[in-house]
C-alpha cells in the first residue's frame, strides 16, 4: 500500500509541475525498501535511480566524512585549528562594518577549527543568503567559491568562529585540510577510501564518460510558472574541487553512503568508519547554538526554514533534528540537500534513509517543499 502512495506523490508532483521530474528511494540498514521515479530527466529519457544528478551541497556530508576518516585514524582532531594545517586560512578577516563603500575588516577573536568547518560555525557565509556578504562581493569584485578558483576561497568571515551557525564554503576548506594531511587530492582520497569500497561508481567530481548519457537536465521556474532549461553545473577541472558543491552522483549511489551511516560505518563487508567514529560524528557539534532561518537574497533560492519552531543543531556534517516531527522524522534524524533540489535524510531511530531528488530552481520553493512533506509523510505512513 505504501509503495503505491509514494509513487502517487511523485506522479502528482510532476503532473502538476511542482517538479520537472522526480526520483525517490527509501532504505534501511539491510537494503533498499522502495524506489520510484516520475517524468523525464532529460528529453526522451525517463528518470531512474541511476540518473546522474549535480548534487551540489549534498557533497558536504561526503566531504565531512572524508575528514572523519582522518579523525578516526588519529591524523586529525575535531579541534585542530584550520590554520595549523592550512596557514593561508589565517589571512581571513571578519567583516566588521563599512566606511562608505569600503569594508572594514578585523582579525577574528577565535581560531576556526575542523569542528567549526564541519558544523558551519566558522563564520563563513554564502553570498546567496547574506546581504552584507553579497554587498561585499559586489563592491570588491570578489569571485564566488562555486567558480572553483582558489582565490575565491577567501571570503571574509561574517562573525567570529564559534558564535553562530552560518551556511557557507566552510566544507571547501575542510576538504583542503583532508588533502594536506593525506597528501592526496580530495577526489583520489574519496575514491580510495569511500567510493570504491562502497561501490559508488557513479559518484565523482567530474562527469565521466560512463555517466554522461544519464545526466539529467536542469530547469528553472520561469514566467507563468512553467519550467525552462538552464545551464547549471560545478566547474570542470577547477583549481580545487570544493567539497561544498563539486560532486555528481545518483540516487542509488548516495543511498549506499546513507546506508553506511545507518550501519554505523560499514556496508557489505566494507568498513569505512569505526562505530565509535560514527557515533561521534552524529553528535551535536555546535553546543548551545542552533540552526537559524536562512534569508535568501537571490531569485534562485527561497528562504530556508526547515520545520519552523523545532530545534535544529549540526553534527559533524549534517543538519540534526533534536525533536520528533509528528508523522515524520524522529529526534536524532539528520540530512541536508543540494541547491538544485536534491534532498535526503536519515533517521537512525527508525532505521530509515530516504532521498527525493530533481534538478530544478528555485531551491526549496513552496511548491517543492509541499511535495517533500507529502513524500516524507507517505514514507512514515507505512
Amino acid at each position: 500500500m505504501e509503495k503505491t502512495r509514494l509513487q502517487h506523490v511523485l506522479d502528482s508532483a510532476v503532473a502538476s509541475q511542482d517538479a520537472p521530474f522526480l526520483v525517490g528511494m527509501t532504505a534501511n540498514a539491510r537494503g533498499v525498501t522502495w524506489s520510484g521515479a516520475s517524468g523525464d530527466a532529460a528529453p526522451g529519457r525517463a528518470a531512474a535511480t541511476d540518473t546522474v544528478f549535480r548534487i551540489f551541497s549534498m557533497s558536504k556530508g561526503v566531504g565531512s566524512t572524508a575528514a572523519m576518516i582522518l579523525i578516526d585514524r588519529g591524523e586529525l582532531d575535531f579541534d585542530t585549528p584550520v590554520e595549523e594545517v592550512l596557514p593561508e586560512f589565517a589571512e581571513i578577516r571578519v567583516l566588521d562594518g563599512w566606511d562608505g563603500d569600503t569594508p572594514l575588516l578585523r582579525a577574528p577573536k577565535t581560531k576556526a577549527t575542523a569542528r567549526h568547518l564541519a558544523s558551519h560555525t566558522a563564520g563563513l557565509d554564502y553570498e546567496f543568503w547574506n546581504a552584507e556578504l553579497k554587498r561585499y562581493m559586489q563592491k570588491t569584485g570578489a569571485v564566488t567559491v562555486v567558480s572553483g578558483l582558489r582565490s575565491s576561497l577567501f571570503y571574509p568571515m561574517m562573525s567570529d568562529p564559534g558564535t553562530r551557525w552560518s551556511y557557507g564554503p566552510a566544507v571547501d576548506w575542510l576538504g583542503l585540510m583532508v588533502e594536506k594531511i593525506s597528501g592526496q587530492r580530495i577526489d583520489s582520497f574519496l575514491k580510495e577510501n569511500l567510493f570504491e569500497p562502497l561501490g559508488m561508481s557513479d559518484t565523482d567530481v567530474e562527469l565521466r564518460d560512463h555517466m554522461a548519457d544519464r545526466l539529467s537536465a536542469v530547469k528553472m521556474r520561469g514566467e507563468g510558472g512553467h519550467f525552462v532549461d538552464i545551464d547549471l553545473a560545478p566547474p570542470s577541472n577547477p583549481e580545487f574541487y570544493g567539497m561544498g558543491h563539486a560532486l555528481y552522483s545518483t540516487p542509488q549511489d548516495y543511498m549506499k553512503f546513507l546506508r553506511m551511516i545507518l550501519n554505523r560505518g560499514a556496508l557489505d563487508g566494507q568498513r569505512i568508519l569505526s562505530e565509535g567514529a560514527v557515533a561521534s560524528m552524529l553528535e551535536n557539534h555546535m553546543g548551545p547554538l542552533t540552526v537559524e532561518k536562512m534569508i535568501s537574497v537571490v531569485p534562485t533560492a527561497a528562504d530556508v526554514d526547515l520545520f519552523p519552531g523545532t530545534t535544529k543543531t549540526h553534527s559533524f556534517g549534517f543538519i540534526r533534528f533534536e525533536e520528533d516531527i509528528p508523522g515524520m522524522r524522529r529526534a536524532g534524524s539528520q540530512g541536508w540537500a543540494g541547491i538544485a533540489n536534491t534532498h535526503y535524510w536519515f533517521d537512525p531511530a527508525s532505521d530509515l534513509a530516504a532521498v527525493i531528488m530533481s534538478q530544478s530552481l528555485p531551491y526549496v520553493e513552496p511548491r517543492w517543499m509541499k511535495t517533500y512533506e507529502a513524500f516524507e509523510r507517505a514514507v512514515y505512513a507505512a
